[in-house]
């Protein structure tokens, strides 16, 4: 899907919006930018202690977090990116502890779409909780996200009625992923820990 300018504008001002992701829609903003997680954390009425996943464009991403990865956890990565799986990578770089939440840790995902990964690349990282309030099913019209945030986000990218699972998350230990939640992907038995 085509992203409209002021999707692209508003992004990279460090405003926050209703957009679909791969998955599906997601209330996004910079994840670069502490007040712009806050304001997410807040309008979701969301558990603070609870990380939310981060969109990049690629792994080149990860030095802008700090983060050096080995050989083997790159390879495992690229067996699963670009796609719907959303990867727990630890993160012990202070600056990031409004992502990671006292966890050391920041669930990553570089999406499928192409388009998205286009305006990614732009905005750089983003992070992108699903498009409901806490406790509430997410929205999968853009009228349901206006029923649930209203005036509380700067935009709304329609991208018509999606009805997608969210992303499989799982966690990266030497080169295997461990299935923490099992959504739209499913991965092959080689790459995974039992």
């Amino acid at each position: 899907m085509k992203f409209s300018e002021r999707c692209w504008d508003i992004l990279k001002g460090d405003g926050v919006g209703i957009m679909p992701t791969d998955t599906i829609y997601g209330v996004v903003g910079s994840a670069m930018n502490k007040d712009t997680v806050d304001r997410i954390y807040t309008i979701r009425h969301r558990d603070r202690r609870k990380p939310m996943i981060v969109l990049i464009s690629s792994s080149d991403e990860f030095r802008k977090f700090g983060m050096k990865l080995g050989s083997e956890d790159l390879e495992a990565l690229s067996k699963v990116w670009p796609g719907k799986v959303s990867v727990i990578l630890p993160c012990i770089n202070p600056e990031f502890e409004y992502l990671s939440c006292g966890t050391s840790s920041i669930a990553f995902r570089v999406p499928y779409d192409e388009d998205l990964r286009e305006l990614l690349l732009a905005t750089g990282p983003v992070v992108a909780p699903s498009a409901n309030l806490e406790g509430k099913e997410p929205a999968t019209t853009i009228v349901k996200a206006e029923e649930y945030f209203g005036s509380d986000v700067d935009f709304y990218e329609d991208g018509g009625k999606i009805e997608n699972t969210p992303s499989t998350l799982v966690l990266l230990d030497r080169g295997k992923f461990r299935v923490v939640r099992q959504g739209a992907e499913r991965l092959s038995k080689d790459l995974v820990l039992y």
